[in-house]
């Protein structure tokens, strides 16, 4: 298991390496003059130089990576272009609500999939089971965009039961709880659909093994046959799909936190972007790199936990 963890810490330090290297070069790559945007087009172009030569866009990209890189070693990953603020204090001040976001919606995912997929399993065929299919299929399809707004016109405009958009007040509080149903519903669904479908395979599977139907003739009540004994060796496989739903949820949540503007990394990212903020970009890809592949190994760390021939292995 030593031995394991070290590989992957290895990987990811790989992993790390690998997305600054293509997002530093993509961004520099991009059209355009930052020094040009930051400055405006009224600027002479004296100034514009200057800005460059203290930029270091003057120098040749791979000289700029490694003037990056030496500062990244020693903590420093930079100020952004736009506020002037340290590029880790503004992802630092923004994280916390990305993570309450991204962690609800993966509770919404997780333990409605888990119920749509056991009920779909059991009730094999049934209309229940079309119902909890369809369901499935519909959320998985819907773009978070199109699901966010449409969301927003039913919930907050048409029948005005919840907030349209913001985060309302502090972490925790019943404010702040009302303004997150909305975005943690519209991340977490269409993961939920996807999952669903992987729990009511490995479920159907498992309910058909020797060791269910003899627990069955055994007179166990049917509650305890399923939750007990198929249930939890259905999610054997299943913990590694469940650890990258994290992922996934990441990544929606740019879309999610600017639909709903929410104040998180997503947000500050898409706004970085446009301002065409180099340090910042980075700052965030390296941050968002780091969550993914944290919770990675804490699926496979987990699959290993519930299968014993994994740790063997």
């Amino acid at each position: 298991m030593f031995a394991y963890l070290v590989r992957r810490l290895f990987t990811m330090i790989l992993v790390l390496l690998l997305v600054t290297i293509i997002v530093f070069f993509a961004m520099r790559l991009a059209p355009g003059d930052p020094a040009r945007q930051i400055l405006g087009p009224l600027a002479s172009q004296e100034k514009v130089e200057e800005l460059r030569q203290e930029l270091h866009l003057d120098k040749s990209i791979w000289i700029q990576y490694g003037i990056w890189f030496k500062n990244a070693l020693q903590g420093d990953l930079g100020k952004s272009i736009a506020s002037k603020a340290s590029t880790i204090e503004l992802v630092q001040s923004r994280i916390g609500n990305t993570l309450e976001l991204t962690i609800s919606a993966f509770i919404i995912t997780v333990v409605l999939a888990i119920l749509a997929g056991v009920i779909s399993a059991v009730k094999q065929y049934t209309f229940l089971d079309n119902i909890v299919t369809f369901s499935s299929l519909f959320w998985l399809s819907m773009p978070r965009f199109w699901l966010g707004l449409m969301f927003m016109l039913l919930f907050a405009t048409r029948i005005k039961w919840l907030p349209i958009s913001g985060m309302g007040g502090p972490i925790g509080t019943w404010d702040n709880l009302i303004h997150l149903i909305l975005p943690a519903l519209t991340l977490g669904l269409p993961r939920m659909g996807s999952l669903t479908r992987i729990v009511r395979s490995s479920m159907l599977n498992v309910l058909r093994q020797d060791y269910v139907t003899t627990a069955k003739s055994k007179g166990l009540k049917n509650r305890k046959v399923i939750f007990k004994h198929a249930l939890r060796n259905a999610l054997n496989p299943v913990i590694t799909m469940i650890g990258l739903q994290l992922p996934w949820l990441f990544g929606g949540s740019v879309i999610v936190e600017t639909v709903f503007s929410w104040p998180g990394i997503g947000r500050l990212l898409t706004t970085a972007i446009f301002e065409r903020d180099y340090p910042l970009i980075q700052t965030v890809a390296i941050g968002y790199t780091v969550i993914v592949v944290l919770a990675n190994l804490l699926a496979d760390i987990a699959y290993a936990i519930s299968d014993p021939r994994i740790r063997l292995q």
